[in-house]
């Protein structure tokens, strides 16, 4: 609604108007239509007087304030007007992010601190509408050339009060302010959509995966080599589980075998040494897990060069290793899988002892490996089996180890991974549209 303010003429002398107005419409500086204070400096060894709540610059949001978490200072009482802020008065921050600004539309007033500035106006001009083009202003940029300093940033009175307005009269402000209320409505409708459409992908994600473990997600071919077969010929020590109840349910041509079958490398990683300086040797440590979902060594440390050769070769993350939080109450179970393109031009990384590392056999997908670990099954598996106390959580490596896995065969492996990775492309291209 504020675009309504672009049209074709300017009654303001000697002045550069950032954009053209209605010829109903006038040029005004703040200062013309408007009484602006700036707060107190506050110190309590020197102020005197009775306690009261104040706003301090943290408390204005766009449009509101959060008054969770309020302070008291002293106030005499002959400061209880000048420093006071009432319904109708409008608060602009003077710095940390200057023209950031909202109505006082509370009852009871309020007093504040040096860094806003309150700004009174006459007669029946509404507040609400000069926030909105304070806000206009901070959209397009233009209030940035009233800022002060070479640094940090300030919004002095002197420049909030040379800040032009675009005043319209009085009624055409309500309808404006009216029309803006009700963009907002919709606005707001919008996001609570975006929000519950995210939650419906996470949802719809975690059924994919539940799908899929279950055989459902692509069909079966008689054709495919059996799981048991392929495990036998893969892995010769590996045991085939038929005594449990989740093999009568099992579809065609699937096994139940445990995790540990399945692995040619399945560790914790060592205590590192560390250099004091980066180089072109980073540790994987938990913090390198991201809790988006991705992984970066952007805040990785780095190994002490002198002790890489107690580094053995199958230590070295390779592609479609999945690494798993083994420490760490709130990351300790947390589950990702490694690509070669995350070392950028590093020439390889290591575990530290707090990750473990699932290798599978080449002959296994380690895609769906990944996801029979990632999924909500596997991740209340490690839940409910780790060890340790409330402050420092452990999931031992042989517990992940013991871990059942309803293996499919290995084309049939291969399937529900592309088509996990098809679908979820999909759902990612939609919930990435939402953030824009």
């Amino acid at each position: 609604c504020i675009h309504l303010l672009y049209c074709d003429k300017s009654h303001y002398q000697n002045f550069t108007p950032p954009f053209d107005i209605p010829e109903s419409w006038e040029w005004v500086k703040l200062e013309d239509i408007s009484y602006a204070v700036l707060g107190k400096m506050l110190d309590k060894s020197k102020n005197k007087g009775v306690n009261h709540p104040y706003l301090r610059n943290i408390n204005v949001r766009w449009f509101e304030f959060d008054v969770s978490d309020l302070l008291e200072m002293p106030f005499e009482m002959q400061e209880a007007d000048r420093y006071s802020i009432k319904h109708g008065d409008l608060v602009i921050c003077e710095g940390g992010e200057p023209g950031r600004c909202a109505v006082w539309d509370k009852t009871e007033p309020i007093m504040f601190q040096k860094a806003l500035h309150r700004v009174r106006f006459f007669g029946e001009i509404n507040s609400h509408f000069i926030s909105n083009i304070i806000y206009l202003y901070c959209l397009n940029g233009f209030i940035t050339t009233f800022f002060t300093g070479s640094g940090i940033k300030h919004l002095t009175g002197e420049s909030l009060a040379n800040i032009p307005i675009p005043m319209p009269p009085i009624k055409e402000q309500q309808r404006i302010l009216k029309s803006v209320n009700s963009f907002d409505i919709i606005i707001q409708q919008i996001t609570d959509n975006k929000k519950l459409l995210s939650n419906t992908i996470i949802l719809i994600k975690s059924k994919i995966i539940d799908l899929a473990m279950q055989g459902k997600l692509v069909p079966q071919d008689p054709a495919d080599e059996s799981a048991a077969d392929m495990l036998r010929r893969v892995n010769p020590k590996a045991k085939i589980i038929t005594d449990n109840p989740q093999c009568r349910n099992l579809p065609l041509g699937w096994t139940l075998c445990q995790l540990r079958d399945l692995c040619s490398f399945l560790s914790r990683g060592k205590s590192p040494k560390y250099s004091e300086t980066p180089n072109q040797y980073p540790v994987f440590a938990q913090k390198c897990n991201l809790k988006d979902g991705d992984i970066s060594l952007t805040q990785a440390r780095f190994l002490d060069e002198n002790t890489i050769s107690k580094w053995p070769e199958k230590y070295r993350l390779r592609d479609g290793d999945v690494l798993v939080n083994s420490t760490g109450t709130g990351t300790v179970g947390r589950t990702r899988m490694f690509k070669s393109e995350y070392l950028g031009n590093y020439p390889f990384v290591v575990p530290d002892s707090h990750v473990s590392v699932v290798r599978s056999f080449d002959e296994i997908e380690s895609t769906f490996i990944f996801y029979s670990l990632y999924c909500q099954d596997g991740q209340q598996y490690f839940d409910e089996n780790l060890a340790g106390s409330t402050n420092q959580k452990e999931l031992y490596i042989e517990v992940i180890g013991d871990r059942n896995i309803m293996l499919p065969p290995i084309n049939e492996q291969k399937r529900i991974a592309a088509k996990i990775e098809e679908l979820y492309s999909v759902l990612d291209q939609i919930e990435a549209s939402l953030q824009s």
